[in-house]
């Protein structure tokens, strides 16, 4: 296989990896969730897998693009910005791009997504009172590229922000080790209880043919 054959096969797989993440992929992913400050040695541990593998396990998630980062999870009601709002946004033909720039410039926008129906883009903004969930949306208004806005104000979080149960929905099905590691693994055992490892299965060997020749 030539090297930009090799490549491909190697880019084919990193992108279609996010579709095949298997039981250990997710049971590693939550554990990180759970517990983002843990080492790598307790998360082999926890996993009870080889810390080679855990370590092999991140590095494809995260060329992968599945894991994008190790930062904490941050409740804005608790750094003292309660109040939020989504609001549609109808722009101006050709102008997504505008408003995108508009949007990032403002603090308060959370995040933003270009949606299909009545409206063009729907963002989330945050705010630290009614007062200020009011400019916030005033200054969405007088952006130019905006045309008409409507606006909801969140009274309460149903579900919040999750990705692992659909993850954890369908995983695909992979051994959690590689039999070489399983082999080892059980040898180690088997040495530490004083018995003999099993001998490995061996081929049939026929036995010599002793008649005499004719």
């Amino acid at each position: 296989m030539n090297r930009s054959a090799g490549s491909a096969a190697v880019q084919l797989y990193i992108l279609s990896m996010s579709d095949l993440l298997d039981t250990l992929d997710v049971d590693l992913l939550r554990t990180l969730h759970e517990n983002p400050r843990i080492g790598m040695l307790e998360l082999a541990r926890q996993l009870g897998v080889a810390r080679g593998t855990v370590q092999a396990r991140l590095d494809r998630l995260e060329r992968a693009g599945v894991v994008t980062g190790y930062g904490p999870d941050i409740d804005l009601e608790a750094a003292g910005y309660g109040f939020q709002a989504f609001v549609s946004l109808e722009i101006a033909q050709g102008a997504l791009a505008d408003v995108a720039a508009e949007l990032t410039s403002l603090p308060s926008v959370l995040e933003a997504y270009a949606t299909t129906g009545s409206s063009d883009v729907l963002c989330r903004i945050a705010a630290s009172s009614h007062q200020d969930l009011q400019n916030a949306l005033l200054a969405l208004n007088r952006t130019p590229y905006i045309s008409r806005s409507t606006s909801v104000v969140v009274l309460s979080t149903v579900v919040t922000p999750r990705t692992l149960p659909l993850l954890a929905s369908h995983p695909r099905n992979a051994p959690r080790r590689a039999p070489a590691y399983r082999d080892a693994q059980e040898d180690v055992t088997t040495s530490r209880a004083g018995l003999r490892p099993a001998p490995s299965p061996r081929a049939p060997v026929a036995a010599p043919d002793r008649r005499p020749p004719r």
